[in-house]
Order: structure tokens, then sequence, then C-alpha cells
């Protein structure tokens, strides 16, 4: 009888930097396929689970697996073979000037997969396409696109590599209400089409609600209310609701001091 493992699980993860408390046990669950969405405000805790995830950051304890395998106790081999499975839109693009837009995108087949530069290109340029931009654009560099053909360009490059799992640090960030609103719709696509399990975190609401199967919300450290995003405006956590209608007055800004 075979046993189905979550694609991404964490257990009471904690991580702290000096006598700052980050994490303060964090536990999830992300099924293979499924959308989660993690939200919350700015210095709670959101980047750094996904980096704990990755392998960037070491928790101080707890535990963290992808496909049922502990991700903090593999070694350097059997690292690097888990993040193949792995594309990443970054929050900035985090692009590479030097490099032309199709050169970007096809950066994980040629270093990670060590696929033929002409190929790699091929499939680059299909990436290209499949976000909306003209194959033409390949050949232009990063500092010539706007912000909105940026962010496409990143999220071509992380689905280059059909990934099994995709992670979205802010994928609308410094967008315009439109732009923002077709990258989440290109997102939500490119996402069911690799049948591929997305982690995202965001403050953006119109994001949450769009690509999200799942939200979390973290505070202080600490995974304060996980459901179904159709759960996200019924929460009944006063936290969740101050959050998501963007309200000056509630328990957040009380417990921080802030004063109207």
């Amino acid at each position: 009888m075979s046993v189905t493992h979550p694609k991404i699980r964490l257990r009471d993860v904690k991580k702290s930097f000096g006598d700052k408390i980050v994490l303060d046990g964090v536990s999830f669950d992300v099924a293979a396929g499924e959308s989660l969405v993690i939200i919350g405000g700015s210095g709670t805790g959101k980047s750094v689970t996904l980096k704990s995830i990755l392998g960037l950051i070491t928790p101080d304890s707890g535990d963290v697996e992808v496909d049922g395998k502990d991700a903090l106790s593999m070694s350097a081999k059997e690292r690097d073979a888990m993040m193949q499975k792995f594309g990443m839109l970054f929050q900035g693009g985090a692009l590479f000037d030097s490099m032309k837009v199709w050169e970007n995108v096809a950066f994980g087949l040629i270093q990670g997969k060590r696929i033929h530069r002409d190929e790699a290109r091929v499939i680059a340029l299909e990436k290209i396409r499949r976000v909306g931009l003209a194959p033409q654009v390949g050949d232009l560099y990063p500092a010539e696109l706007s912000g909105g053909m940026q962010k496409r360009v990143g999220l071509a490059r992380a689905i280059a590599t059909e990934p099994e799992i995709i992670f979205f640090d802010e994928p609308t960030t410094g967008l315009d209400p439109i732009m923002a609103d077709v990258i989440n719709d290109l997102i939500k696509e490119c996402v069911k089409e690799l049948g591929a399990t997305a982690l995202s975190i965001t403050h953006d609401m119109s994001s949450a609600r769009k690509i999200a199967d799942h939200v979390a919300m973290i505070y202080e450290g600490k995974i304060i209310w996980n459901g179904p995003v159709k759960s996200l405006y019924d929460s009944g956590n006063s936290y969740v609701e101050q959050f998501i209608h963007g309200r000056a007055d509630g328990p957040i800004t009380k417990h921080a001091g802030f004063k109207a």
C-alpha cells in the first residue's frame, strides 16, 4: 500500500536571528498540485519560510520535508537533485542584466539541466511566447523592458524547466492593478498546465484570491489561520480580518502600539 506524502511539509519550524524570533513553530502542508498562498505583513517571516524550504537558511529546529524526504539532512548531492524540482519567480525579477532575455529564461536549462544552448533557446522562446511576449523580446536585455515585461520574463524562467514546485515571492509587487491581474492570470494558467505545486507569499489580497487554493496567514512567526481561499473572508479571526481588509484599527496595530 503506497503512502501519499504532501509535496511540502513543515512541522514546528523555528528560526531566530540573535534575539529576534522570526519563525516560532511554523507548520503547514502543501499537497501535490495545490496552490498555497502565505499572507502576512512585512517582517512576519514569509520570506524566511521560503528560504528555509530551499535550504538558503537553516532552521534552528523543526522539520522540513519535500516529497516525504527530510530536506534538512540531505547530502549536497541529494539537495542538488531536490532543487531540480523547483522553479522560482523572485520579487524583484532578479534577471541578469548582462544576459539577453532568452538567456535569462534558459539559465536553468543550460546550467541546471545541461541542455545545449541552441535547444535551450528554442525552449526559452516558447516560454517567452507562453507568457504573452513576442519572440523578438528574447534578444533584448532586461533593462530594455518595462516592469510588467520583466515580471513575465521572470515567470517564463520559473516555468522553463517545467518544475514540479514553483515559488512565487510577492509576484505583483511594483505593478499597476491591471498588469498585476495579468500576471495573476498567467501564474494560475501556467501552474495548472504544468500540474505544479505552488507556494506563494504576498500581501496583495487580489493576488491571493486569484491564485490560491488555500491560504495561510503568518503573524509573529506563527501560522494563525489556514484554510481554503473561499473561507478567507469568513475566517472568524480578527487578525486575518484586519489584514485582508487593510484596516488601520484592529488587533495587529493595537498589539504593535500604533496610534491613529
